[in-house]
């Protein structure tokens, strides 16, 4: 299953040392999605970044910088809806209903489908989904592989995701909200450790 951390999407001192880690203990990708950040600022940081970590990386905003280094990707959304022309790399998209990520899919490498639960980062973002919704969704194979949910994802949750055959869980609040704890590095491996059962 893949896992995918989201950036927080303000800049802080840490995030160059941590996004490096986050990938040592067993995220395998990381989204940069920072929607009010300038291209330079984006670019500031990849630059701070060690090099291996590119591959590793999706843009979600100036999709000039999946060629200034070398990234995995890029994501579309409402900001950015079309991927440039001639693009190569993985494209990825945001989708909020199961008819927009089943009609996604064929165009894209993998799509997030959200929110599957209540979100951890926005208060009063309610999931969109019910449990027989998602369960009728995964039976008519809509959720397969492709699909990535994203929406409150914590490791326990992950069970769960797999049993309906998401191909991977993105996270965002459940991961920042917990940089400064004494077992974070233990959690994150617990993630990945979940994903990969």
């Amino acid at each position: 299953m893949l896992l995918i951390a989201i950036t927080s999407p303000d800049f802080f001192p840490e995030e160059t040392m941590i996004i490096p880690k986050l990938l040592d203990w067993g995220i395998s990708r990381i989204h940069l999605r920072k929607p009010t950040a300038s291209y330079q600022d984006c670019a500031r940081l990849l630059s701070a970044l060690p090099s291996e970590c590119y591959s590793r990386i999706v843009v979600h905003d100036h999709f000039g910088l999946a060629h200034t280094f070398p990234l995995h990707g890029i994501h579309l959304n409402r900001r950015n809806p079309v991927a440039p022309q001639g693009f190569t790399g993985s494209v990825s998209c945001s989708c909020h209903s199961l008819n927009e990520a089943e009609q996604a899919k064929s165009r894209c490498n993998y799509v997030f489908l959200s929110p599957v639960f209540d979100s951890v980062s926005k208060s009063g973002y309610r999931s969109a989904f019910t449990p027989d919704t998602l369960t009728a969704a995964a039976c008519r194979g809509i959720i397969d592989s492709k699909v990535v949910a994203l929406g409150g994802v914590s490791a326990d949750r992950l069970p769960t995701l797999k049993s309906l055959g998401f191909g991977g869980a993105a996270l965002l609040g459940d991961i920042w909200n917990r940089i400064h704890d004494a077992n974070f590095e233990q959690y994150v491996r617990s993630l990945s450790a979940a994903a990969s059962e």
